[in-house]
């Protein structure tokens, strides 16, 4: 079996992002702390070096041509850090905040933010439709993301609030993500369908659809802005 250095820097070139050793290292660290984690609390249901690397890491990095010119990112559902934290290590300049529901999973977040030494990125632990969470956040954000957290509409209604206007919203479906675009109105949102684009992740040869909405500087329908 391929050792883990491996997976990520040979699949990380076959998506045309090159690690430098320092990131390959901390996400081998993270890779070890989500194991012995796992042990202890439900974090992740994949076990072996292959399937982290490739669905964990890997497909974190799908989302790296979205990073230009982004400050700001909201990982909503986290879970135990994907794909938040892999981007926050590669790109330590942008501002990236968890949202988490599950309490010990927030717990594991902060110990690896703590962990990597990595400032500017913060764990809050809730549910992003809490009206006080969107009070404190919402429409901050360039990037809100997520990696499958709920159905293409509930994701989107959940993400609105918090992108700011001209912001982006990126949805990491699996293979029905092009099925799912034809099941939610988008449009009726305000949101505006700038790019969807399939992949497939190295050594595994897994589907994936990548879905980026943008929320226009002058929308012509917002009344989903609020809860």
């Amino acid at each position: 079996m391929r050792e883990l250095k491996e997976i990520l820097v040979k699949g990380a070139q076959e998506l045309g992002i090159v690690l430098t050793t320092q990131v390959v290292e901390d996400y081998i660290l993270y890779a070890e702390e989500l194991k012995k984690w796992n042990q202890k609390i439900n974090l992740t249901a994949l076990k072996g070096d292959l399937q982290i690397g490739v669905k964990h890491f890997l497909d974190s990095l799908t989302v790296v041509p979205y990073l230009r010119g982004v400050k700001r990112v909201l990982d909503i559902g986290s879970g135990a850090g994907f794909p938040g934290l892999p981007l926050k290590i590669l790109f330590p300049s942008i501002e990236l905040l968890l949202l988490e529901s599950s309490q010990k999973k927030a717990f594991f977040l902060r110990h690896m933010v703590r962990r990597l030494g990595l400032e500017g990125a913060k764990v809050i632990h809730g549910r992003a439709q809490q009206s006080e969470i969107i009070n404190k956040y919402g429409g901050n954000f360039d990037l809100v993301l997520s990696r499958a957290l709920a159905d293409l509409p509930t994701f989107l209604l959940f993400a609105l609030p918090y992108v700011k206007q001209g912001g982006l919203i990126l949805g990491m479906r699996g293979k029905r993500g092009e099925q799912e675009l034809h099941e939610v109105d988008w449009k009726g949102l305000g949101l505006k369908l700038v790019e969807k684009r399939r992949l497939v992740l190295p050594f595994l040869q897994e589907t994936r659809i990548l879905l980026l909405f943008q929320f226009p500087e002058n929308p012509t329908f917002v009344s989903y802005r609020k809860p």
